[in-house]
C-alpha cells in the first residue's frame, strides 16, 4: 500500500511541476541535534528525493529561544517557495511544542498538527489531518471492512495519534469508544470491536484473547524489546483471532512515511490553488 501510495504521489508531483512549473518544497526544523534525529531526516530527505519533492532541515541551536524559533516559522510562511513545513519533536523542554506547532501555516502544515488542522477534523471539514490517523483510516479501508455503523474502539488517547484516530473514524460514521489510562474494563471494549486501534507505547497490551474473531486490528505501537521492534498488540495470539491485522514493523510505519508524502504534496496543491 505505501509503495503504490508513493508512487501516486510521485506522479501527480512530476505533472504539478510541468503545469505549474512550481517544485513541491518541504522544509523541516530541527532544534538541537541527535543521532536519531539525523538519521530520521536523512531518511525523511531520501523518501522526499524518491518522489521528486525538495527537501531542507533547518537545525537551530539546542538552547533557541522561542522568539529565534517563531521568527524561522514565520519566515517560512512567507516564504513563497516552501510548500510545506514539518517540525521534528521532541523540542527541547524550554520550548512548548503546542505552541509552536500553531506558530505553522496551517496550508503548510504537512503533519496535520496545528489546532486549526484538527479543528476542521472535528468539524467534517478534514483539509490536512496528522500522518499516523490518516494512514490508520486508509489501511482500514483498504480491507473493505465498512466504517460506517461499525464498533470501532481506539486504545491510547495521544494528541498525535489516539485522539485523531477516534475523529477520523467517527467523521467515517463508526461508533468510537476511545480507552485510555482510566478505562476501568479495556477488555469489555476491545472484545465487541469490529474495528480496533492500539496505541499507547506498551509491548503486549493487547492479547488474542481481547479481541473480537474477524476484527480489524490497527497496532500503531512502536517499541523495543530484547533488541527487536514488537507493537502494543502480541501478533502471534491475535492474528489467530483477526480477520485483518497489521505487522510491526512493517505495517503503520511506512504508511505514516507515505502520508507525509501525500500530506506534502496536498499542502503544496492548496498553495498554488490560491496563487
Amino acid at each position: 500500500m505505501a509503495t503504490a501510495l508513493r508512487q501516486r504521489v510521485k506522479q501527480r508531483v512530476a505533472d504539478m511541476a510541468d503545469k505549474a512549473r512550481r517544485p513541491v518544497y518541504l522544509t523541516a526544523i530541527m532544534v538541537g541535534s541527535s543521532p536519531a534525529g539525523e538519521l530520521y531526516a536523512q531518511r525523511q530527505r531520501e523518501a522526499c528525493k524518491t518522489v521528486g519533492i525538495a527537501y531542507e532541515l533547518i537545525t537551530l541551536p539546542e538552547d533557541a529561544s522561542f522568539e529565534l524559533v517563531s521568527e524561522r516559522i514565520t519566515r517560512l510562511n512567507s516564504d513563497g517557495a516552501v510548500t510545506g513545513i514539518m517540525l521534528h519533536l521532541p523540542l527541547p523542554a524550554h520550548l512548548n511544542a503546542t505552541a509552536v506547532q500553531y506558530l505553522i501555516d496551517p496550508r503548510k502544515d504537512v503533519e496535520g498538527v496545528n489546532p486549526a488542522n484538527i479543528g476542521y477534523v472535528v468539524y467534517g471539514h478534514t483539509i490536512i489531518a496528522p500522518c499516523t490517523a490518516q494512514a490508520v483510516i486508509e489501511m482500514i479501508r483498504s480491507t473493505d471492512v465498512p466504517m460506517r455503523g461499525a464498533e470501532a474502539v481506539v486504545v491510547g488517547a495521544s494528541e498525535i495519534a489516539g485522539k485523531p484516530i477516534t475523529l477520523l473514524l467517527a467523521e467515517q460514521m463508526a461508533t468510537v469508544t476511545l480507552c485510555h489510562v482510566a478505562t476501568k474494563d479495556l477488555n469489555l471494549h476491545t472484545q465487541r470491536a469490529e474495528i480496533l486501534v492500539v496505541a499507547v507505547g506498551k509491548p503486549g497490551l493487547v492479547t488474542g484473547e481481547q479481541i473480537k474473531k474477524g476484527a480489524v486490528v490497527i497496532d500503531v505501537g512502536i517499541n523495543r524489546v530484547a533488541g527487536k521492534t514488537v507493537g502494543d498488540v502480541d501478533f502471534e495470539s491475535a492474528s489467530q483471532k483477526a480477520g485483518w491485522i497489521t505487522p510491526v514493523p512493517g505495517g503503520v510505519g511506512p504508511m505514516t512515511v507515505a502520508m507525509l508524502l501525500q500530506n506534502t504534496l496536498r499542502s503544496a496543491e492548496l498553495l498554488f490553488a490560491r496563487g
